[in-house]
């Protein structure tokens, strides 16, 4: 009954093709052993060029090195060529901060990702079983994960050079053990399988009886709804592609995401919610597990924010920054303050790729200047020293329109320009810190005659800075 199952839904979903090479990843447990057996029966018909893996974790002394001598010892019975390999789970523990059953994952799946790419094979072959599946939807629930999440243990997904594929998701463990007895197939078997300190262990032991004593077909009924999950969510993950490719602006230096709040709140909430996890794909290189449902929610609430300003930290210094209507989520940059000396004439550079180009200049025809060209004009013929910097506590500016002097910070705030942006900003002074320029904002008031004279011309040669 097994082989049928398996068979059809092996050509349901395409999960192996003919003529391919699979790596087994087999632990010499019940389920790998029969998925092992399984394949064996079909390496002929299928032309199957098969591979097993074995990984010792280090983590039950001689009884892991006495299954993978019994694997070895299987796999060369029946011909087939076996690759064993030793990972030291305790050391990554340790050193990575994480728990025992999520180290030994990774360094599982750094293996097989190696192994992959060294064969040249089109699928990793793993035994996870419709319990499997049951068991991992209701732990996913109870961790309150995305709704996406239940779509569960996918049957097939990309990885390293070809694909995972997991033949047995449509049968259950007890239709497994009836096949290695029929078979005449004794596997290996964990006694801390039948521990309940692990999380997963505890659901398949305490549990999930209880539920099947509720509804005998559960794992049947996980299934569809698994499947139904999956395809809703390939759709709306397509819808919210086009959302992005819209509304989402990418810049890579620094790497970072910006958009519009006023478009991005024109689509459905549902989109807004995948619009904000393929940001995190792109900005994460991995997603951090620290990453929580409670970040999805304090993403809406910095869109529906009457704040005019507003800054939410996510894991790894990612942070989301609201400036009026402007979303920027991108890695916090720790603002160094600098102060560079003008070459007056000359070229001086500046931090982040940007030029100040300063010219001396005799009865100019006219003084006509934009945003980043700024005429001084200069007493007696004589060239002062000046200074481009970061802003200081207590700057000011002197502006005719006011009749006085205002705050820099006060200046940012009129002219609606980031916080994030504030500390880093180009400010041009003299060499008794008079402030002349705000770059690319505001410039000082002269109460002299500009019509002649010797005055120094200021080009800056930004980059975008708003």
């Amino acid at each position: 009954m097994l082989e049928k199952y398996v068979d059809t839904f092996v050509q349901q979903y395409n999960l192996i093709t003919a003529n391919s090479k699979v790596l087994i990843g087999v632990s010499g447990g019940p389920d790998s052993m029969a998925l092992l057996h399984y394949l064996l029966a079909r390496r002929d018909s299928w032309q199957l060029d098969l591979v097993v893996v074995t990984i010792d974790h280090g983590l039950r002394g001689e009884e892991s090195e006495q299954d993978v001598d019994y694997v070895k010892a299987y796999c060369n019975q029946h011909r087939v060529p076996v690759e064993n390999h030793y990972v030291d789970v305790k050391s990554f523990k340790q050193q990575h901060k994480c728990g025992t059953q999520e180290a030994a994952r990774m360094l599982r799946y750094q293996v097989f990702s190696r192994l992959m790419v060294k064969h040249q094979a089109k699928y990793l072959a793993l035994a996870h079983h419709s319990d499997d599946q049951t068991e991992t939807v209701y732990m996913r629930i109870t961790r309150g994960s995305q709704p996406e999440a239940l779509a569960g243990i996918k049957q097939s997904r990309p990885f390293a050079s070809g694909y995972i594929v997991r033949p047995f998701l449509s049968i259950t463990k007890e239709m497994i053990e009836h096949y290695l007895e029929e078979n005449g197939i004794t596997p290996r078997r964990d006694p801390s399988n039948q521990e309940d300190t692990y999380t997963r262990n505890y659901f398949r032991l305490h549990i999930l009886p209880h539920l099947k004593q509720v509804n005998p077909n559960l794992n049947q009924s996980i299934r569809y709804l698994t499947d139904n999950i999956e395809k809703d969510s390939d759709y709306l993950n397509e819808q919210a592609k086009l959302v992005s490719d819209s509304v989402l602006n990418y810049q890579n230096s620094p790497k970072q995401v910006t958009c519009s709040i006023i478009e991005l709140k024109k689509h459905h909430p549902a989109l807004q919610r995948r619009v904000f996890h393929l940001i995190l794909n792109y900005l994460y290189d991995n997603l951090p597990s620290g990453l929580h449902y409670r970040h999805d929610q304090q993403f809406f609430d910095l869109l529906d924010s009457d704040r005019a300003n507003m800054a939410i930290d996510l894991p790894k210094r990612l942070k989301m920054i609201k400036h009026y209507e402007s979303l920027t989520i991108g890695f916090e940059q720790s603002a160094s303050p600098y102060c560079y000396a003008l070459n007056i004439p000359g070229v001086t550079a500046i931090p982040s790729d940007k030029n100040m180009i300063a010219e001396i200049i005799y009865n100019p025809t006219t003084l006509s200047s934009d945003q980043y060209t700024f005429y001084i004009p200069l007493k007696d013929n004589q060239v002062p020293a000046f200074y481009v910097r970061t802003r200081l506590p207590g700057d000011r500016i002197y502006l005719a329109g006011i009749n006085g002097r205002k705050k820099l910070k006060s200046i940012f705030i009129d002219k609606k320009i980031p916080l994030h942006k504030r500390e880093e900003w180009p400010i041009l002074v003299d060499q008794y810190g008079e402030v002349f320029w705000v770059i690319g904002l505001i410039k000082k008031s002269f109460n002299q005659d500009l019509s002649s004279g010797q005055y120094i011309k200021l080009t800056y040669q930004p980059q975008k800075m708003l």
